[in-house]
């Protein structure tokens, strides 16, 4: 059993690395329109749902809003996230952005809340592609009758999906190419198809203008409640917050051509996407009946493929359903890619995750049993899950106006457009969230697992090493050499300690206090430590030791986070340097030990001794190798 186990354990945990999107240089570069064909998969794709939940939202002002849409697109999302593309050329995105802007543990949390709405954005692009992928299937009419529940095949699906992962999943761009190629001719066939079936029969047209009137009368009210509507579509803004990420794929001379060709990628994207969206929200709206489009209806989630079967017969009917379902089956891989990115580049740098985290397979079985709860809630609908998708897409959109409002304030007055751009994109969100607030409710689940999950993993974590390099100033590598027997010995001093002796008369009491202590001459060379912290929210960083002399004593000091853990790593760099053991002398800290423990983990300070012990013990197996703490 133990065998068993063992092997198991190797095999979730063989790919442990950096992931590729932590890398400064990905190991490929593609050119910008390659590139947009992977972020293709999901943004192009969303072409197989949305005419459905835009006639759901708004009925016959389905073109009207998807207008709306259009133009927010174009003259809000295209020009905000080329901002953030010429701020985070190596990927970072919005969210790095306002991390930035918020230092210190406001903002890590900032960036927990955000992860947990691109989580949300991510699981629920992958149920909900996998049911709309399944909704095309058991709407044609060759699927086989055992395979008539779209439950069912949503959940095979997904199981699909875990299993290429589970084996071993590299990002084809190649693949993506061709199916965005297919996708998208086969879409414009339907929809030149459906136009010439409007111009043959412009009655349609006339019967939908009156309905419309009939309804609304003032051209005011019409446009008033397409700007109310409006958010119910958000959907199709889905693809700018991954076009950003990739940008590390795409290629380019320095970040400069780079950031070019990912503008170009947006744009390019931003503008194939609104002519389908209105072109076939006009053809869906007026070719196809009302009662086609509820729940159970055959246009359902699949208006497109709907009119694909009615005009161009069940042989077009079923190539266009295949594509779609590979186009979305293959939204839910880049779906899973991205959390599979997203979450190993911010988690364990902040100290947040597992070690495991950076393994993939546990990973693909965490996410993927969150995704089949979420279908299973959600009775694999694709209706909905259009709220919580449109939620986590528009707080992340959201947060990037915001960011890019602040990186541009002190810019003139182009500033003014960019709060505009933040203040549609909040109303959007609030109003969505308002309306369907089942979004935000699994948006704030995730929100709450992550921080919780979090802070665990923080306090877990702790007493690792956590330096991930030690470095000696030259003045610091001469003090240390006038040590003959190269047997050092630190005393810890806190650099804060309030005293009314001068800095030279409280080290030289300290140095006597410990040579009368543990019975040291008077001529042993001693060393005083002082590590002054820094931002205790940061896990990692390289410790820079430097040195000088305070009257007759010898002052090493660094600057660091966290001080139990910088004192471990100076002791084991001093071992492996010199040969021997060094030895570290520290006074019990006064205080409550819970308060003290509280204090390491937020302040990265508190009882440092036996801290330091703990991280040693942590890091060195053999207790023989360890270096001497000394407590009094």
């Amino acid at each position: 059993m133990a065998d068993i186990k063992a092997l198991c354990a190797d095999w979730l945990l063989s790919d442990i690395r950096l992931p590729k999107g932590i890398q400064t240089h990905p190991e490929a570069e593609h050119a910008w329109w390659r590139v947009m064909c992977l972020t293709g998969v999901d943004y192009f794709s969303t072409l197989g749902y949305q005419p459905g939940i835009a006639f759901l939202a708004a009925g016959l002002l389905s073109p009207v809003a998807t207008l709306v849409l259009v133009l927010v697109t174009l003259f809000a999302a295209l020009p905000l996230y080329s901002r953030v593309a010429g701020v985070s050329p190596n990927g970072q995105g919005s969210i790095a952005m306002l991390e930035n802007l918020f230092p210190k543990w406001g903002g890590k949390v900032f960036v927990l809340i955000l992860l947990g709405f691109a989580t949300t954005d991510f699981i629920i692009t992958m149920t909900l592609s996998a049911a709309d992928a399944a909704s095309h299937f058991i709407h044609n009419p060759y699927a086989p009758h055992f395979l008539s529940s779209q439950m069912l095949v949503t959940l095979l699906l997904l199981a699909a999906l875990a299993a290429i992962f589970l084996k071993g999943f590299k990002e084809a761009i190649g693949v993506a190419v061709v199916l965005v190629a297919v996708y998208l001719v086969l879409n414009a066939i339907v929809t030149i198809v459906g136009l010439n079936a409007l111009l043959h029969h412009p009655e349609a047209f006339y019967h939908w203008k009156r309905a419309v009137i009939s309804q609304h009368p003032s051209i005011l009210a019409i446009i008033g409640l397409s700007l109310i509507l409006f958010p119910k579509l958000a959907l199709g803004l889905s693809g700018f917050e991954t076009g950003v990420a990739v940008m590390p794929l795409i290629r380019g001379n320095d970040l400069n051509n780079r950031i070019l060709n990912t503008r170009k990628l947006l744009a390019t994207a931003a503008i194939t996407m609104s002519v389908f969206l209105m072109a076939t929200s006009i053809i869906t709206s007026l070719l196809i009946p009302a009662k086609e489009f509820a729940d159970g209806g055959a246009a359902n989630s699949r208006a497109m493929a709907y009119l694909a079967h009615q005009y161009l017969g069940n042989g077009f009917g079923t190539v266009y359903d295949v594509s779609t379902i590979l186009i979305l089956a293959f939204a839910g891989a880049s779906a899973m890619a991205g959390l599979l990115n997203l979450i190993p580049r911010y988690l364990p740098r902040l100290g947040m995750a597992p070690e495991w985290a950076l393994a993939s397979r546990p990973l693909v079985l965490v996410f993927m049993g969150i995704a089949i709860l979420v279908t299973l809630l959600f009775h694999a609908n694709v209706d909905a899950q259009g709220g919580a998708y449109a939620t986590g897409v528009l707080v992340l959109i959201t947060s990037a106006a915001f960011a890019v409002t602040l990186h541009v304030w002190h810019k003139g007055k182009i500033r003014y457009g960019f709060v505009l751009i933040t203040l549609i994109f909040t109303y959007t969100t609030l109003l969505n969230i308002w309306e369907r607030p089942e979004g935000l409710k699994i948006s704030s689940l995730f929100i709450v697992a992550i921080i919780a999950s979090s802070l665990l993993s923080r306090a877990t974590r702790s007493t690792e090493l956590r330096i991930l390099k030690v470095e000696l100033s030259p003045e610091a590598v001469r003090l240390l050499a006038e040590d003959e027997d190269q047997l050092i010995r630190l005393i810890a001093h806190n650099p804060k300690n309030q005293s009314s002796m001068t800095q030279t008369a409280q080290l030289e009491t300290i140095g006597q206090f410990v040579r009368n202590r543990y019975g040291l001459s008077a001529d042993e060379c001693l060393y005083f430590l002082e590590v002054e912290r820094t931002d205790a929210s940061d896990f990692q960083q390289t410790l820079w030791i430097d040195g000088c002399k305070v009257g007759n004593n010898r002052l090493l000091y660094a600057k660091s986070p966290v001080v139990a853990n910088s004192v471990a790593a100076l002791l084991i760099h001093l071992e492996e340097h010199t040969g021997k053991l060094p030895h570290a002398y520290f006074k019990w800290k006064e205080g409550n030990p819970v308060a003290n423990i509280l204090r390491f983990l937020f302040l990265g300070e508190g009882d440092i001794a036996p801290l330091v012990h703990e991280v040693l013990r942590r890091a060195i197996a053999d207790p023989q190798h360890r270096p001497v703490i000394h407590v009094s």
